[in-house]
């Protein structure tokens, strides 16, 4: 069993064995947050246009956001690209989370033939409103007056008393 003849079964394209563009594995952002990305490649990719697409299948995957072979930022939506051809790197960041964005997606580099890519897993992690359920109303004006309802076992689960 070859591991780099298995990814090229299941991501034509990906190639263990070149390392032309890496990046991390996996990657988590809070949700209605960021997170960046750093993409790597080797020297001769300086000025070929990189991208960032979605998708588990390489070569189906979306671009959503591609530089122009320079080192100017492109921002396309939530998502923004910048090649530091200095340093051999290109950053993608991604704004305002959603739980939906967790996916796959790649750091890809254009090329004749097959393009480089390397397969990131983003998560998003939960925000904090998702965690404690509950409604809340206020009323008046001077003096404000508030309510916030929030389910027993919540109350049980973070130590406080009943309101």
């Amino acid at each position: 069993f070859h591991f780099d003849s298995y990814m090229d079964l299941c991501f034509p394209g990906y190639s263990t064995a070149q390392n032309e563009v890496t990046g991390p594995k996996t990657k988590s952002g809070p949700e209605r947050g960021s997170l960046t990305v750093q993409c790597n490649y080797t020297s001769g990719w300086k000025t070929h246009r990189k991208y960032w697409c979605r998708g588990a299948v390489w070569r189906d995957c979306k671009i959503l956001v591609s530089t122009t072979g320079s080192e100017q930022e492109v921002k396309r939506d939530r998502v923004s690209i910048r090649d530091d051809q200095e340093n051999l790197t290109f950053m993608v960041t991604m704004e305002d989370l959603r739980r939906d964005d967790a996916d796959i997606y790649w750091c890809g580099i254009e090329r004749v033939g097959s393009d480089h890519g390397f397969p990131v897993d983003v998560s998003i992690d939960p925000g904090e409103h998702s965690m404690a359920p509950g409604s809340g109303s206020c009323s008046g004006s001077s003096p404000l007056s508030c309510t916030l309802s929030v389910p027993s076992p919540l109350l049980v689960l973070l130590g406080l008393p009943g309101l």
